[in-house]
This record gives structure tokens, C-alpha cells and sequence, in this order.
């Protein structure tokens, strides 16, 4: 039997939006919206501030993981998220909540890597 693991997606993208680059609150009500929309299932979570400006979060999955981390000062964030196919193709959804982050960032892609797993 063959198995197709997933699709992965890494980001670096600019963006404008120095506020919401800055805290973390908007960005988890994204994720937890997110999560709910697409029937996934959260295990673990960590949203990390900076004293400075910026934020760290990774949200543990069931199907695997979403991850962010922020530079306001540099107008710049790095993502990724992987979904596993174990028990049904996740490939779209990893599509589409890439798609609402980099939206709600108004992100414009500087780089971006796609892996089929």
C-alpha cells in the first residue's frame, strides 16, 4: 500500500501590518478559527511575546503542526504548516489556511517551499 504523508508548506513573507507582526492575540484567534473551520484537532499550543516587539507561537495537531514566528522591526514572519494524510487527504486544507495567514498578514510571499511528504 502506498502512503502520501502530506503536503508542508514553509513560508517567509513581508508585510506591513507592524500591529498585528507585534502581539500574538489576533494571530491565535486566526489559528483557533482556523483549526475549528477545517475539523482539526489541537493537543498543545505555546504563544510566546517578545519584550521587544514580535511573537513565537507553535500549535501542535493531531494531524501534525502550524508554526510563526515574527520580526515587526523587519516586516517579516516565517510559517509553516504540515497536515498529515493518515486518515484522510489533507492537502487542501494546508492550502487554505496558508492562504488566510498570508491574507491576514496582507504577507507578500518573499520565499516559499511546498514539500509533498
Amino acid at each position: 500500500m502506498n502512503y502520501n504523508p502530506g503536503l508542508h508548506i514553509l513560508s517567509e513573507f513581508k508585510s506591513d501590518n507592524t500591529e498585528q507582526l507585534s502581539s500574538f492575540d489576533d494571530c491565535k484567534n486566526l489559528f483557533n478559527k482556523l483549526i475549528t473551520e477545517n475539523g482539526l484537532e489541537k493537543v498543545g499550543e505555546v504563544y510566546h511575546d517578545f519584550p521587544n516587539g514580535g511573537f513565537t507561537a507553535v500549535i501542535c495537531l493531531t494531524e501534525s503542526h502550524l508554526s510563526i514566528h515574527t520580526w515587526p522591526e523587519f516586516n517579516l514572519a516565517t510559517f509553516d504548516i504540515f497536515l498529515s494524510n493518515y486518515q484522510k487527504d489533507n492537502t487542501q486544507k494546508v492550502k487554505v489556511i496558508y492562504q488566510s495567514v498570508l491574507s491576514f498578514f496582507d504577507g507578500k510571499e518573499l520565499k516559499k517551499t511546498e514539500i509533498v511528504r
